[in-house]
């Protein structure tokens, strides 16, 4: 009963599904480019899987479509009005060439330990900007949470070759990039979150990835270009094994649209943070990676933080209301509406 209180069926599938997206992608990764040494680039298969998201959300917005209305006058309308999800799509990118900054200028181990703060910037700004408030309950949770993804990261970070700062690097300008970095993380999982919830167009998730995707298409190109198709080549590398990573890229950006939509921000924060202990252990069994005491017990902190969150009994919070909408009369609105149908 504590359970069904505290999470709809829905919701939990869903949640449950993006953790074994998020194990199912990192396995599959770490056996593609650990094992089978494989050298596509990375950027191409985020920018196949943004092809197919952008294509089948397309296909999922003409099949719902009402009696009357007609697919390319919808779509064209919706790219139009994709201005919020291009501007998620530049954050995204400049979150790529902050880490590309950082990693070039500190260490992979203090990398690592600065992006644990990914938890607390998505719960900072999700309270500042969506005025919730959370319990001490929640925020030692979190604040547990943190620590047990840090501990359990503990075979990268406590190296001796992840310890050396790049020769020639900038620690205070690497630092900076990564608090940046981790900031924008949380506000762009906040600022999604606000779109999908409380925009007054109350546009569907698949709208919502159909303009997310196109915005992420030119960013992925540029950044295909700025590698030059790296070391084998444009589109050369690839495998049966990449195409799977493609897809599976794909239903991570649409089961992330999901879980916020049925759930928050911080829920898919757990649900992701929750695959990387499965991950690790299906690395060890299957792959041969690391787990040792330290990652076990960690993995066992971050289990009990996750459980510590989720079956908190403090009040639940006032589901967010849709903003009114102010940009257009609402006679300039209908006709706006009546234009799609024709």
């Amino acid at each position: 009963m504590v359970f069904k209180s505290m999470m709809s069926s829905t919701k939990l599938f869903v949640l449950v599904l993006l953790c074994m997206q998020n194990t199912m992608f990192t396995v599959l990764r770490r056996y593609s480019q650990g094992v089978l040494k494989e050298v596509y680039s990375k950027y191409e298969v985020l920018l196949v899987g943004e092809l197919i998201k952008f294509v089948y959300s397309a296909y999922k917005i003409a099949s719902e479509l009402s009696q009357g209305e007609k697919a390319i006058p919808k779509l064209r309308y919706l790219l139009k009005r994709s201005t919020k999800m291009a501007v998620l799509a530049c954050i995204y990118g400049a979150m790529n060439i902050l880490s590309f900054v950082a990693l070039r200028n500190i260490s992979a181990g203090m990398f690592t330990v600065f992006a644990q703060l990914k938890i607390l910037t998505t719960a900072t700004c999700s309270s500042v900007m969506l005025n919730r408030s959370y319990s001490m309950t929640k925020w030692r949770a979190l604040i547990s949470l943190m620590m047990g993804v840090l501990l359990f990261s503990e075979p990268i970070w406590n190296r001796d070759d992840n310890s050396k700062n790049p020769e020639g690097g900038n620690v205070a300008l690497g630092t900076a990039a990564v608090l940046i970095e981790v900031t924008l993380s949380g506000f762009a999982s906040i600022y999604f979150e606000k779109v999908i919830k409380t925009d007054p167009e109350q546009l569907g998730i698949w709208e919502r990835n159909y303009q997310l995707a196109f915005g992420s298409i030119p960013i992925y190109v540029m950044f295909m270009i700025s590698e030059d198709g790296g070391v084998a080549g444009y589109f050369g590398g690839w495998s049966v094994v990449a195409g799977i990573l493609a897809l599976l890229g794909a239903a991570g950006g649409m089961l992330v649209a999901l879980s916020i939509k049925h759930g928050d921000s911080i829920l898919k924060t757990l649900a992701t943070t929750g695959a990387i202990v499965l991950s690790a252990t299906l690395d060890h069994y299957v792959l041969g990676g690391p787990l040792t005491n330290i990652m076990c017990i960690a993995g066992v902190i971050v289990v009990i933080s996750i459980c510590n969150y989720t079956f908190d009994m403090s009040p639940p919070e006032a589901p967010l209301q849709t903003e009114p909408k102010t940009d257009k009369p609402d006679e300039e609105v209908a006709l706006t509406k009546a234009s799609v149908r024709y």
